[in-house]
């Protein structure tokens, strides 16, 4: 079966994608809440793009990569207006506005392309359609595995979305669940510079005189 070169292209877009995306998640962006169910998510989409790819369901692959893209625009679109609403010490309230919007939009979507349509028209073909039409269809268990894990994070960053809409029904206010909270890494750099401050003690105290417990004492001779 030949595979129509709009979707080739759209492949290896997809493809070129998410292997970066491995790259980008372990190097280069902030470790997350959530960043080790990423790369195993990139890893098991890339790997469904090779091998629906080579085995030639590119048909359903195009589907399932439909079903998750749109979600994607509208997250990075939301998370762009939440890192620009506050930015140079001011406060911009299109940003403000467009990022409250994106989150309602994400919200309802995330729900309805990953949770319902998704199993609906992806999973219910590739388990009950595939096996009447074709009983002994090749690499059955494979694919499918794949694609229940895929739900099965849907299910799990899900959370992390209610999580956020109730954070922000109660806070009012639009923030990435997924980060670590401040106050943790505030913590953190605190201990980290009261460290520094004893160890400068230490090297600055005048001989004849040592530190106990950060305050300086003469030594008796």
């Amino acid at each position: 079966m030949s595979v129509p070169a709009d979707i080739a292209i759209a492949y290896l877009i997809q493809g070129s994608f998410y292997g970066h995306s491995i790259y980008a998640t372990v190097y280069m962006d902030a470790w997350r809440k959530d960043s080790a169910v990423m790369v195993v998510h990139h890893i098991i989409t890339l790997a469904l793009i090779c091998f629906s790819y080579a085995f030639r369901y590119h048909n359903v692959g195009i589907l399932v990569l439909f079903l998750h893209d749109i979600n994607d625009i509208q997250l990075e679109f939301t998370k762009l207006n939440v890192y620009l609403k506050c930015r140079g010490g001011g406060y911009f309230l299109l940003n403000d506005v467009l990022s409250n919007m994106g989150s309602v939009s994400f919200s309802i979507t995330w729900f309805w392309f990953r949770l319902y349509w998704f199993p609906l028209k992806v999973l219910y073909a590739t388990c009950v359609s595939s096996l009447q039409s074709v009983p002994n269809i090749p690499f059955y268990f494979f694919f499918n595995t794949l694609l229940f894990t895929l739900l099965l994070m849907n299910i799990y960053w899900f959370l992390f979305i209610v999580v956020f809409v109730v954070k922000v029904l109660k806070v009012k206010e639009v923030n990435d669940v997924r980060e670590y909270e401040e106050e943790e890494g505030g913590r953190a750099v605190l201990r980290e510079k009261n460290n520094k401050q004893d160890d400068a003690g230490h090297h600055n105290a005048a001989p004849g005189k040592h530190v106990q417990n950060g305050v300086t004492k003469e030594k008796h001779l």
